[in-house]
């Protein structure tokens, strides 16, 4: 039997849901992995609408369930639902949602909440010695969540090749050990079981990024 695997979804779009890209490779990689995929997200309101032609907020206001399930194509569940005891892992793929839905990073950086559920689901897996995967900015969750753990957001010198460096700074600023890597590497953390990779945090050909990412899914599977 496959390892059953929690992927936790924030919207649908890079700039106030999930990354798409990010949140496909992830399915991918489970499915070539052997692994079965149930995906979830909060059943909440999103922060704001971002029209992505224009880069640019909009009136609308949307639900974060309900804008999660395109990408799984409507097989999802309310995260309220997760039960931790019939799963061997999560995985929260990247994207400004996790930033925005998920928690208050966008507004508040190192001074964030995270979403009551998104966080009770994640002291679950923790408290059970379940691996994690984070991919982009996810990795935020646990380095609030989680003080003293180690992860990678990718470098933290900022430069044209590494846009959200600054990120780095603000991690270890909550007491979080960041361990500089490329886009196509992880970083694994054995006290915490977390395994965690740059993804769309570095400016990079999409392959490698599909290829990190596949990195950090092998080892959560690996891991479970």
């Amino acid at each position: 039997m496959g390892k059953r695997v929690a992927v936790v979804l924030a919207g649908c779009g890079v700039y106030d849901g999930s990354e798409i890209h990010e949140s496909s490779a992830v399915l991918v990689h489970l499915s070539r992995e052997g692994a079965q995929a149930e995906v979830f997200a909060p059943n909440i309101s999103q922060m704001h609408v971002v029209d992505h032609v224009k880069g640019q907020p909009t009136p609308e206001q949307r639900n974060v369930l309900v804008e999660s399930a395109r990408i799984a194509r409507g097989n999802i569940k309310d995260l309220a639902q997760l039960d931790v005891k019939g799963l061997d892992a999560l995985i929260i793929p990247g994207g400004f949602g996790v930033a925005k839905n998920l928690s208050t990073w966008a507004t508040q950086g190192k001074n964030c909440t995270v979403c009551r559920e998104v966080e009770d689901v994640l002291r679950a897996f923790h408290a059970a010695q379940k691996p994690i995967g984070l991919c982009c900015i996810s990795p935020v969750l646990a380095a609030k969540i989680f003080p003293g753990c180690e992860v990678t957001v990718g470098h933290d010198t900022e430069c044209e090749k590494w846009p959200y460096a600054q990120t780095a700074e603000s991690l270890r600023e909550l007491g979080c050990k960041h361990v500089n890597r490329p886009v196509t590497e992880i970083h694994v953390d054995p006290r915490h079981r977390l395994v965690t990779t740059s993804a769309f945090m570095c400016n990079a050909p999409i392959h490698e990024i599909y290829d990190g990412i596949g990195k950090m899914v092998q080892e959560v599977v690996r891991l479970a």
